[in-house]
């Protein structure tokens, strides 16, 4: 009974491995992947996640857009991360497929109900305009998320960006090491600074460049930073030392922001004390005394 039971184990055990190595592991296509043999015959549709992304960025060269009103866009594309090639494209075709989806949805979900004829038009509408306004939406959180990310790592860059420079290196070479050391910790100035550094390579003045890096991230604290690496290249001043008193301004003004919240911090907690924590601290202080009031006080007020 003992050797049956192994070899019965011993039997799936390898039937299970078999499969596993023909069907989840394919050590074929690992290979022929990492050898590039395989790209040649691979479709580029073969995927529906890319068929389906075909078909969005179809969509969205059909959507009828202003000019200005794409260059606000892209812009605001730029801003949020999303830099590929048919990022407008797909933004223009997620907009009308949901513009489209949206409503039916809707619909389905309200022809079988109650709700008043006139509501289900408010409905409908409000799916609608949910539907073609949730990408810029979208995209507009996303944009302020990184921003907000961007400030918050700045003084990081700043400070190891003063360190490089201090230490012999020139602002070009402090730039790329503080995109190579801040890779992880965080990605988005790394990748800013990264960009720039391709710019430059790529031929165009520094000046322009950083002008670039202030216009990509559209953050209040970097454009302050451009302008002052703009003044000292132009006048010939020490980077190390704009570089070291600007980061000063950042920490003193940081520091102030920080006291500026502290100080609206009580005023922003009358709202929740006042709604939020009073009424249970009447139920819990006044409570026992109106149940006295109800159960003895009132009886005898009556029978007297």
């Amino acid at each position: 009974m003992l050797f049956a039971t192994v070899g019965v184990f011993i039997l799936i055990v390898g039937i299970l491995a078999t499969l596993g190595l023909q069907l989840w592991v394919r050590p074929k296509a690992a290979i022929d992947r990492v050898t590039a043999t395989a790209m040649e015959t691979a479709s580029p549709m073969g995927h529906p996640s890319l068929a389906w992304r075909e078909m969005v960025n179809k969509l969205g060269s059909l959507v009828p857009s202003a000019p200005k009103d794409s260059t606000v866009m892209l812009r605001r594309l730029m801003r949020a991360g999303l830099r590929g090639p048919n990022a407008l494209k797909m933004l223009y075709g997620s907009k009308a497929i949901l513009a489209v989806a949206s409503p039916a949805v809707a619909v389905i979900l309200t022809a079988n109900s109650n709700i008043d004829p006139g509501q289900k038009i408010l409905i409908v509408i409000a799916s609608l305009a949910a539907g073609f306004f949730g990408p810029n939406e979208y995209v507009r959180l996303r944009a302020k998320r990184r921003q907000k990310l961007i400030r918050k790592g700045l003084p990081n860059a700043l400070d190891l960006m003063v360190v490089c420079v201090e230490s012999g290196l020139g602002l070009d070479q402090a730039i790329v090491q503080v995109a190579k050391e801040l890779q992880f910790a965080h990605p988005e100035i790394s990748q800013e600074f990264g960009l720039m550094n391709l710019e430059m390579k790529a031929g165009s003045r520094r000046a322009d460049a950083l002008r670039n890096l202030a216009d990509r991230t559209g953050v209040e604290e970097v454009k302050k930073l451009v302008a002052v690496l703009i003044q000292a290249d132009r006048f010939g001043t020490s980077i190390a030392q704009s570089l070291r008193g600007h980061s000063e301004f950042m920490r003193v003004q940081t520091r102030q922001m920080a006291e500026e919240k502290a100080a609206k911090l009580g005023v922003k907690l009358v709202f929740p004390i006042f709604f939020c924590i009073l009424p249970s601290l009447f139920v819990v202080t006044v409570g026992p005394v109106l149940v006295r009031i109800v159960r003895d006080l009132i009886p005898m007020m009556l029978n007297m």
